[in-house]
């Protein structure tokens, strides 16, 4: 009876090693295990099975229209939950696709991994002509922080432990994952298979600063007779929210903060220089960075925006960032969190609070500029204009301050983020560092589903016919997002008169009387069309308390707007053609 029992568990034992797994699996596990919860992608050769299998282990697949859409999605998830958010696609064009998002979440630092299914190597290297043949991998590399190829079926646990650990380590970025299809379908022993799948242990660790050099940055600010702190997007990222805020207030220095660092401490704080934002950039003598660059976004931190003798001390975990275009006096190398507690600790120490003299000046300031902007948003011409819509969308999310805000558009965009206050932290995404249009409703997915909260697309008409068809996917998983659109007509402005000889539009010009609202009725939403700042407060306040997808369409004057928003001395003219001169 023995013998026949041991061979009997020695026989099962021989049945469970020959039992097998692949590729699709294997990548589904490691994921699991590194706490992936959430797939964004478009489905195709090679990948289909990997989004079924992914689905049925209870990973959740969320299946877009158009790849880049999802890479906005997987990146706008990475930026609110620092893991990152992945992105499945095809191979060739579906991957040059995602590719577009990928670079864009490389730029912004945020945490992404594109996955894509690519052709069989021998004959890609050959260049045979195989179905969707590219070097997939050297077309990203440009574009990513890292780019990897599994070309092994043992070796796709390593791929995946890497992709995760290099999208989220240091200054966060875009990898890409190349899995050939017949790696995907590649088979091997389930038990030995096991043993290739891990999960990354601590795979962002944190990055102490020097002590000397937080003395160095701790003199400046001592010193500083007008300091200012500019709170960029990396700050938002941190998640480290209270440090930074009892560092604000222990010194009482002014807090300039960039468009998705609004919300880190609310745009109503005291403090906040967003109101005096040009006084407070022209007169401040030293200027701490955290999580900012100074890119084309802060002027390149250059004169006449800057003063010419300010000092600057810079907080970034990549030391390659510093002197970028200014010199920095006193650079901070470390993870955020850190840095900030270790200058909050000097900083009580010294006992540094901001004189004044110079919060008096920047007050005084935005007690003027705020007066104007109430001025501005109690105008009501007929029909709307951006501000009076704004002001009615203003209205409406300070009674919902839970909605997360993704914003977008050229006028929109420049106008929306100075109206609309936000209170909370990583409530709003917006286009980021290249001010590419086309994020809306990969964003606004993302939000939806990563918090589960009511999220707001505010969005010019141009901007959103970027993405406009993932309406379509917020619809059919039944996402509480509201799309409010604000319609012109046209990029910038919708009543360009056209040169053309014969019926042919101005460049510019787009559909005045389109009905956006239209398209979520077309697949289940709720539409509306609004032409008052009385029916866009209804409106908005029924979409958002319906927690259901909805479209709303706020029909503007198509002479609202101008040209190139904010950004009219980046777009030159030509010499030989006339301008309008309200153009």
């Amino acid at each position: 009876m023995t013998t026949l029992s041991a061979a009997g568990s020695e026989a099962a034992a021989r049945s469970e090693s020959a039992r097998l797994t692949d590729g699709f699996h294997l990548v589904v596990e490691a994921l699991k295990v590194n706490d992936i919860e959430t797939i964004y992608g478009v489905v195709g050769i090679p990948i289909t099975d990997l989004a079924r299998i992914a689905q049925a282990s209870g990973i959740r697949y969320i299946g877009f229209r158009q790849e880049t859409s999802a890479g906005n999605a997987a990146a706008a998830a990475g930026f609110l939950t620092r893991r990152p958010g992945v992105c499945l696609t095809v191979s060739a064009p579906g991957f040059l696709n995602g590719l577009v998002a990928l670079a864009n979440a490389t730029t912004n630092c945020f945490p992404m991994i594109q996955i894509s299914g690519s052709s069989n190597r021998t004959l890609v290297d050959l260049q045979q002509g195989d179905y969707g043949e590219l070097d997939q991998l050297n077309a990203a590399r440009p574009f990513a922080k890292a780019a990897y190829r599994i070309n092994r079926v043992q070796d796709i646990g390593r791929g995946v432990a890497r992709a995760i650990r290099t999208a989220v380590s240091g200054r966060p970025g875009g990898v890409y994952l190349d899995i050939p299809g017949d790696v995907l379908g590649q088979a091997m022993e389930a038990a030995a298979a096991a043993d290739t799948i891990w999960r990354v242990v601590d795979p962002a660790p944190r990055q102490l600063p020097a002590p000397e050099a937080v003395d160095r940055a701790l003199d400046l600010l001592a010193q500083a007779q007008r300091p200012l702190i500019v709170l960029g997007k990396g700050a938002a990222y941190a998640q480290a929210d209270n440090v930074i805020r009892d560092f604000v207030e222990t010194t009482r220095i002014p807090f300039l903060p960039m468009s998705m660092a609004k919300g880190l401490l609310p745009d109503s704080h005291p403090q906040s220089a967003a109101a005096a934002r040009s006084l407070a950039i022209a007169r401040a003598d030293t200027v701490l960075l955290v999580g900012a660059r100074l890119n084309w976004l802060l002027g390149h931190g250059e004169s006449p925006q800057w003063s010419a003798d300010a000092k600057f001390v810079q907080v970034d975990i990549a030391a390659s960032e510093f002197d970028s275009n200014r010199p920095i006096a006193a650079p901070l190398a470390g993870d955020i969190g850190s840095v900030m507690s270790a200058l909050l600790n000097g900083a009580a120490t010294r006992r540094i609070v901001a004189p004044a003299d110079w919060t008096n000046e920047l007050a005084d300031r935005k007690a003027t500029n705020d007066a104007a902007m109430r001025r501005r948003l109690a105008d009501n011409p007929h029909p709307m204009r951006f501000y009076n819509a704004l002001g009615a969308i203003r209205s409406v999310l300070q009674d919902n301050p839970d909605v997360y805000v993704v914003n977008e558009g050229a006028n929109t965009l420049d106008l929306a983020r100075n109206v609309i206050e936000m209170d909370a932290p990583r409530h709003r995404l917006d286009t980021g560092t290249w001010g590419v249009m086309g994020i809306g409703m990969g964003y606004a997915i993302a939000a939806a589903v990563e918090t589960g909260k009511p999220v707001v697309a505010i969005e010019g008409d141009s901007a959103f016919g970027f993405s406009g068809m993932e309406i379509e996917t917020i619809c059919r998983y039944r996402l509480p997002v509201t799309v409010v659109i604000l319609n012109n007509g046209g990029v910038y402005r919708g009543d360009e008169v056209s040169s053309a000889c014969g019926t042919d539009p101005a460049p510019t010009v787009l559909n005045a009387r389109a009905r956006h609202e239209l398209i979520a009725e077309a697949f289940g939403g709720k539409g509306y069309h609004v032409v008052t700042p009385a029916e866009l407060r209804s409106a908005l306040t029924a979409a958002i308390a319906s927690n259901a997808p909805s479209i709303i369409d706020c029909e503007l004057d198509p002479a609202a707007g101008v040209e190139s928003g904010h950004l009219a001395s980046l777009n030159p003219t030509s010499a030989a053609t006339p301008v309008s001169a309200d153009a």
